[in-house]
């Protein structure tokens, strides 16, 4: 059994394990800056948050339905798991005479963003988590 102390609590915790698997992509990249044929990746995860925010929190999904008018009509085929992220290859980045495309600008400017993002959805739960300790600790002495 789960412990949840808000319904926010766990799409945050969501956002914290995606935000270390960006930060660990964006570190391979940076280690694999000289290795010949590299291609730098990095995923996307929010439309993956979004889609749990939406269970959540009871809100009507933003996804385009496909109409069946037979009920013969096959169901559509999911080519990915709405709960998880998708990694991809940067695009936009020119190679290297060796094929690589890491560029450590890049890097290092999307590895600050996403320290800041970490620590801030850190910083989140740890508020929410110190509000609750707070109410049972005003609780226990009424």
């Amino acid at each position: 059994m789960s412990f949840q102390i808000s319904k926010s609590y766990d799409l945050t915790a969501k956002a914290l394990d995606y935000r270390a698997l960006r930060g660990d992509l964006i570190s391979s990249n940076i280690a694999n800056i000289d290795t010949p044929g590299y291609k730098s990746r990095d995923i996307e995860f929010e439309s993956a948050l979004r889609e749990q925010e939406m269970k959540i929190y009871g809100a009507k999904s933003q996804k385009l339905e496909l109409a069946k008018t037979n009920p013969m009509h096959l169901a559509p085929i999911e080519d990915s798991d709405p709960a998880k992220g998708t990694i991809f290859f940067r695009d936009g980045q020119d190679a290297r005479n060796d094929g690589n495309t890491v560029d450590l600008d890049v890097e290092t400017t999307e590895l600050a963003k996403n320290s800041v993002m970490y620590d801030a959805l850190t910083t989140a739960l740890k508020k929410d988590s110190a509000i609750f300790r707070s109410v049972i600790e005003y609780s226990g002495k009424v």
